[in-house]
């Protein structure tokens, strides 16, 4: 690249790119999930090639349809449940029917000596002064619940599109995923062991992400909506959604939720609908993760808790809910890309001498 018209055909190459990221931005999470989806579901696209007799078109059209009917439709009737269970709440809040100063003053009395004592130490034994922060709280998460529940609602259209969008990429990267990945592969300018790397890391964080945490999260979170409801616990839908973003968060996970919730039970006379929460949390929803992640992800690469966290975190700030996987693929990339680099100057420097 020394010469001028080889200059100026590379910044028309990057010109052009870029040109094209900007017009399908409003699309990316579409265009995210249908190529996680895609990744993950490969497999079965692969066996239904076989079994249809190599007729690439009917395969990727069955595994579309399995993955709208054991995938889209659940999650479809999950978010309406939710966006359902999230206005009556919001609704107990704003007509007055939750008395937040009620369970602060059962909560109080029930406490042991030393934990009142250590509250008044912050100033927080007073019902009234906890009442006040309790309802402070309450009020900016009903404030950001109703919003939410506003937004789905009114981008029920931008939605659809978005779903319509997937679906379509979906099929066809099915179909064409490997002749796909050969012209990418083709036109990426590294050598070929990176690129072969590079590759195969992408698609071990995507499954690693995909079915080792949030499969594993919305497990945890199935489990411990469905104890809610035995239990009778208001809302179990919602805070089954609450677990299951809580357990994608490495070193939190879903006792985030339930254990408040069980203590609560417990000091204000619900014994043993607190004990049967705790127990069934100890041994149920915390083991979940340990015998179904080695079974999802196998011997993948996994990356250390902290940075699955901060990436995961910083992945949900800057990118919403798709940040659950663009924050640690981010992260997984940078590792592998720095590992690589790495190792190419380790080569250069042993053949140097």
């Amino acid at each position: 690249m020394n010469t001028l018209e080889d200059k100026a055909f590379l910044l028309l190459v990057g010109a052009v790119s870029l040109a094209f990221a900007w017009l399908v931005w409003p699309f990316y999470g579409a265009v995210l999930w249908g190529t996680v989806i895609a990744i993950l579901f490969a497999p079965l696209n692969r066996q239904l090639f076989v079994l249809l007799r190599q007729r690439k078109t009917l395969a990727a059209l069955v595994t579309v349809i399995v993955i709208v009917l054991i995938v889209i439709l659940p999650v479809s009737l999950i978010t309406a449940l939710l966006v359902e269970e999230a206005s009556g709440v919001y609704q107990r809040m704003q007509s007055g029917q939750f008395d937040e100063g009620r369970y602060v003053q059962r909560l109080l009395e029930a406490l042991p000596g030393w934990i009142f004592s250590f509250l008044d130490h912050f100033g927080l034994a007073d019902a009234g002064t906890l009442q006040e922060r309790l309802r402070a709280g309450l009020l900016r998460a009903s404030q950001i619940l109703a919003t939410q529940v506003i937004n789905i609602g009114q981008n029920a259209f931008d939605f659809t599109v978005s779903l319509f969008v997937m679906l379509y990429l979906l099929f066809f990267l099915l179909r064409d995923g490997d002749a796909l990945a050969r012209r990418i592969n083709d036109a990426l300018p590294l050598h070929a062991e990176e690129k072969r790397a590079l590759f195969r890391k992408f698609v071990i964080v995507i499954r690693a992400t995909v079915k080792g945490s949030v499969v594993v999260a919305v497990v945890q979170g199935a489990l411990g909506g469905l104890i809610f409801w035995i239990l009778g616990i208001h809302a179990p839908i919602l805070w089954a959604v609450l677990m299951t973003f809580a357990s994608l968060l490495p070193a939190l996970g879903a006792g985030l939720v339930w254990v408040p919730v069980g203590v609560y039970l417990l000091v204000t006379g619900a014994v043993w609908r607190g004990a049967v929460l705790i127990a069934f949390g100890i041994l149920v929803i915390s083991v979940v993760d340990n015998v179904l992640r080695p079974i999802l992800v196998g011997k993948d690469t996994k990356m250390p808790d902290y940075v699955v966290l901060i990436s995961t975190l910083g992945g949900l700030s800057i990118f919403g809910a798709n940040g659950l996987v663009m924050g640690p693929v981010i992260a997984a990339m940078f590792f592998a890309v720095w590992d690589n680099f790495t190792a190419s100057r380790s080569s250069a420097a042993r053949s140097h001498h």
